[in-house]
Formats: structure tokens, sequence, C-alpha cells
């Protein structure tokens, strides 16, 4: 059987065949710990099951491990993440900590505002924290970042769409 006539599901075997261990091997070193990047390989190849279009990979090694480098940055991100809300909540005094449920729901809230505003330009991600987390006006914010009121008022507008439209699609 030629290669062009492997189906989707036969390519990433043959892919998982050749290059698991590589893989695997890779993300461990970028990650020091084999439990997270078997899990992580296991992903990379998930995520090539779920594409609807054939794998074309002419350099399978350099296809795979830009597959594994997103999920490894998203590991690090979330990994920050966790770390910036347990030191959050080890400020906090005892009474006012979530109990662990409401915790991880917050975390999850936390990351997927954080993949929201990581989809924007760093001018227009700027801008929208300027103004939802410090409450800069956007006269304030315009003299801060040295552009017009108007670009400002794009910033923010972009961003706030950008939001909706993630946060309601189905």
């Amino acid at each position: 059987m030629s290669k062009p006539d492997l189906t989707l599901h036969q390519e990433v075997h043959a892919l998982y065949l050749d290059h698991y261990g590589w893989l695997q091997g890779w993300i461990r070193r970028k990650l020091g710990n084999a439990f997270d990047a078997n899990d992580m390989a296991q992903d990379v190849f998930m995520r090539l099951l779920l594409r609807k279009q054939p794998v074309q990979a002419h350099q399978p090694r350099a296809f795979l491990s830009t597959i594994a480098h997103g999920f490894v940055v998203e590991h690090w991100r979330r990994r920050e993440l966790e770390l910036a809300w347990q030191e959050t909540l080890a400020s906090w005094p005892a009474p006012e900590v979530p109990p662990p449920e409401s915790r991880l729901i917050f975390l999850e809230i936390l990351i997927e505002i954080d993949r929201m505003l990581d989809a924007l330009k760093p001018a227009v991600r700027s801008a929208f924290l300027m103004a939802q987390l410090d409450g800069l006006t956007c006269p304030q914010i315009a003299e801060r970042i040295g552009v017009s009121l108007a670009t400002v008022e794009r910033y923010i507008a972009k961003a706030l769409r950008h939001c909706y439209t993630l946060r309601f699609e189905p």
C-alpha cells in the first residue's frame, strides 16, 4: 500500500509506531517529568486523530515536535497560573478562602480567560487589561501607551468583541 492510500488512522498509527518513543523523550526533556510527557505525547497523537485532513508529514519529527511544543507552552502557562492562584489564595484570610471545588472552577475560568487574552495582539491586550484591571480610562491609557484616544477605544472594543465571541461560541 502506498503512502497516499493510507487512511488518516493508518497514517497516525504509523507515526505513532515510528516516533512515539522519540516524541515522549523530547517532551520529557522539556518538562523534566516522564508522567506528564507520556500524557502529552498521547495528546499529540489524539490531536492528529481528530484532524479532518490527512497527515502529510514530510519531516515527521519536526511536525510532531511543533504540535508538542504548543502543548508544552500551554502546560507551563497553566502551571504559572496555578502557582499565581495558589499564592493569591495563601494571602487570603482563612474564612475567605473558597472550598476546593470552587477553587478548581476559578482556576479553570482563569485559564479560559488567559487563552482568550493570549489570542489578542499585545497592544490590544495591554489596553484592555489596563481598563479592566487597573481601572484606567481610555484617555489615561492613550497617554500611558502613547497612542491616540481613538486607537485605545478601538483596542478595547476589539478585545471585548473577541472575548464575547469566544465566550458564546457553541
